[in-house]
């Protein structure tokens, strides 16, 4: 199963050299041990706690409000899905990252209805690991795009009639939303709008404050859920 990971993603690019701080966890102290010093050999990644269980992981994200949770599904006690759904509700702009051996799309639509912002699974290379975390900390996307669309149906199937809600994002912070849920990366975005990256870095950031959400995947979700967009502005006309 392939993950897609936005161009940016790839060769490194970030509007803003900031630390990113991540928890770790899985019920395994080796393998919390291999990615901690990975990530902590990044000068932009901080690894601020690590977990053996759900709960654990539960009581760290609310004690430091990570900016991503790097989650396994399979723990002793509450599992990853539960886990993940916990953390969204107390720590709403926390991201989760889960970082799995299963890639069963069963499994994957839970995490995502959980709030998940996206999935990478264990055999992947430490540095795309790292750049998926710098991605989703840009607000890009790290999701398999046909499961991406599944989900999308899901939910078109279950919201309300698209309405647009200016009470909640300004005009442009709408076409960002928009051009988002096309899976369109940052730079982009930011040539369609004429804008510069940063500019689109920090909408996405209103974005996600004003949505209480932590990631690209909960804030097109949560729209579609909401009729704040159809499935029509998912697709890509360009």
């Amino acid at each position: 199963m392939t993950t897609q990971i936005a161009p940016g993603a790839v060769n490194g690019e970030h509007e803003e050299q900031r630390v990113i701080r991540v928890l770790l966890a899985d019920d395994h102290a080796l393998v919390r041990e291999g990615t901690r010093r990975l990530l902590e050999a990044e000068s932009d990644v901080e690894v601020v706690a690590e977990a053996a269980s759900g709960e654990e992981a539960v009581e760290a994200a609310q004690r430091l409000n990570p900016d991503i949770a790097i989650m396994d599904i399979a723990m002793p006690g509450m599992g990853g899905i539960e886990a993940t759904r916990q953390i969204k509700a107390h720590c709403p702009k926390t991201a989760v990252l889960v970082l799995s051996a299963y890639d069963d799309e069963q499994y994957l639509i839970a995490l995502l209805e959980a709030g998940a912002a996206g999935f990478l699974l264990k055999n992947v290379h430490g540095q795309e690991l790292v750049n998926a975390i710098r991605a989703v900390a840009r607000g890009e996307s790290v999701l398999q795009p046909s499961l991406t669309e599944k989900m999308m149906r899901r939910l078109t199937n279950r919201s309300h009639p698209p309405q647009r809600s200016s009470d909640l994002l300004s005009e442009r912070e709408f076409d960002v939303l928009r051009l988002a849920a096309r899976g369109l990366p940052n730079k982009e975005i930011a040539r369609r709008l004429g804008l510069s990256i940063r500019t689109v870095h920090s909408h996405l950031a209103n974005i996600f404050q004003k949505m209480q959400v932590g990631s690209r995947t909960e804030a097109v979700l949560q729209a579609l859920r909401q009729g704040m967009i159809s499935l029509q502005d998912t697709y890509d006309t360009q």
